[in-house]
């Protein structure tokens, strides 16, 4: 078992699905501090009003409203305060060309939404696990989607 607490944000505006990440988390052999933010706007003021105290994780919708995804993806990687953030994308969306862009853009993982709860533990703690192991550095590209 791992001793670390992980704070953990996750940005996405669809309800269900924040309460089904809550879940997978409360199941996993870790401890963590959970927060959500239903859009880009509220998450990158988070991150702005909550220096040092920056969370371990971001997991990042893309279709968000006000400010999408890739949109708070860019302005994370272009903050010195917050570049060395991991963020992993977490959507329903598989455009090849978005996920190439994602990650030239400095996303560490990218995770297509399973439709089945334990698809969606194992991927969430596969992710979690992957970064905390490898700290700040982007894995490469062959290994950027995780898949259950």
């Amino acid at each position: 078992m791992n001793e670390r607490v992980y704070n953990i944000i996750l940005a996405d505006d669809d309800i269900d699905d924040c309460s089904f990440f809550k879940e997978v988390l409360e199941e996993l052999p870790i401890t963590s501090i959970f927060k959500t933010v239903q859009d880009g706007v509220e998450l990158m003021r988070l991150l702005s009003s909550n220096f040092p105290n920056l969370p371990d994780i971001i997991f990042l919708d893309l279709n968000m409203p006000r400010k999408n995804g890739l949109e708070c993806l860019t302005e994370i990687k272009k903050d010195e305060k917050l570049k060395h953030l991991p963020v992993v994308i977490f959507s329903t969306s598989l455009d090849i060309q978005v996920m190439n862009l994602l990650y030239s853009n400095g996303a560490h993982y990218y995770i297509r939404k399973p439709g089945e709860f334990a698809k969606l533990r194992a991927v969430i703690y596969e992710a979690i696990i992957a970064i905390s192991q490898k700290t700040s550095l982007q894995p490469a590209k062959e290994k950027f989607i995780l898949q259950s």
